[in-house]
């Protein structure tokens, strides 16, 4: 099957290297004229002119980011089958209505309110108390279009840095730690589980992943797994679905936002689980049964970010899988991740920390359970 692919980045990429064993090939559709994918036929098509070219090659469409236009989604999918759908998209580009998805499927979020002016988040943020975090409803992602306000009377200038016509403005949670959920959905309904992640983001990127937890109860995974599974159930969802969220201090779980792809929180199943998230999510919109989702052992994926290690360095430590990118260096860049693999916690966390040193300006891995 060929299958194409929206978008040509590291995920895209990273899907292609998942799916050459099973035979599949992949056309991607470039609509930004910067590519990094190196694998593939790629069509660039920043001027709009190529999509009857792409869709001649393919069999059914997927896409490796969701800041997509819809109305380009539903256009292909007037041709072909496009999974996940141009509904799932629509929802997890807008911070409002995946608000209230969320809010419709009982599924708890930080209070929150939508504001439309600088003299309403000033209203918002002392209704909520700050601090609050306000976020642009559409366009964000690794910690862009956000702010902290402090006071209240940070919210002119709030309102000026993010840019935007209509913010979502969020409570502060006292949360233990960040964690997500990773699941995949196939076109019968059938849904798998990974084990949960606990993550730790640095100026609002994500810098490391850890999984599966050792202080983990089976309740709060359940709880996870029965949220995730309501959202797939009521978007008819195909393929791989990221839900990040927050755990408080009294073990409750808030949704924080959702992704509709293979997912940065989700990399450590290439090395450490039994079937990838990368491979779950092209068995998926395929249609082929879905993979065990287990994990093998416990892995920490660390992000590269801005520098490249010494690639000889870090194959050199035990446990470490390093994954490249093909990108040139820049300041708060994703180059690539390392996925570093133990049989058991303690040596996980000495693995790390020696794959940790390796990579310029890392911040030391600090995770909810390690004094």
């Amino acid at each position: 099957m060929n299958i194409g692919i929206l978008g040509a980045g590291q995920l895209g990429q990273m899907l292609a290297l998942a799916g050459y064993p099973l035979g599949n090939r992949f056309t991607f559709l470039d609509t930004t004229g910067g590519h990094s994918a190196a694998i593939g036929d790629i069509i660039s098509d920043p001027q709009h002119q190529r999509l009857a070219e792409f869709l001649e090659r393919v069999d059914v469409v997927t896409y490796e980011f969701e800041h997509l236009p819809v109305a380009l989604i539903r256009e292909i999918e007037a041709h072909r089958p496009v999974y996940p759908s141009s509904r799932a998209i629509a929802v997890c580009q807008n911070r409002v209505e995946e608000k209230a998805l969320f809010d419709r499927l009982a599924i708890p979020t930080p209070e929150y309110r939508v504001v439309e002016s600088a003299e309403a988040l000033e209203h918002a943020a002392r209704a909520l108390g700050c601090p609050v975090v306000a976020k642009s409803t559409t366009e964000g992602y690794d910690g862009k279009g956000q702010a902290v306000l402090k006071a209240p009377e940070d919210a002119q200038s709030a309102w000026a840095a993010i840019g935007h016509s209509q913010l979502v403005v969020e409570a502060f949670v006292d949360f233990v730690r960040e964690v997500s959920i990773i699941a995949v959905r196939g076109r019968d309904g059938e849904v798998r589980f990974y084990p949960m992640a606990e993550n730790q983001h640095v100026d609002g990127i994500l810098r490391y992943s850890v999984a599966p937890l050792p202080d983990l109860d089976d309740a709060v995974q359940h709880t996870a797994d029965g949220y995730i599974r309501a959202l797939l159930d009521e978007l008819d969802y195909v393929g791989v679905l990221a839900l990040e969220l927050f755990q408080t201090r009294d073990g409750r779980l808030l949704a924080n936002e959702m992704a509709p792809r293979v997912h940065n929180s989700g990399h450590w199943t290439q090395n450490g689980a039994v079937t990838g998230q990368f491979e779950n999510h092209l068995r998926a919109v395929q249609g082929l049964p879905l993979g065990d989702t287990a994990a093998r052992g416990v892995t920490c994926m660390a992000n590269v970010i801005g520098r490249e290690p010494a690639s000889a360095e870090v194959l050199g430590q035990p446990g470490a899988h390093l994954h490249r990118y093909g990108k040139a260096e820049r300041a708060g860049r994703k180059l690539g991740h390392i996925n570093v693999v133990a049989p058991d916690h303690a040596a996980l966390q000495t693995r790390l920390d020696a794959v940790a040193a390796l990579l310029p300006g890392a911040p030391a891995p600090a995770f909810s359970f390690v004094s």
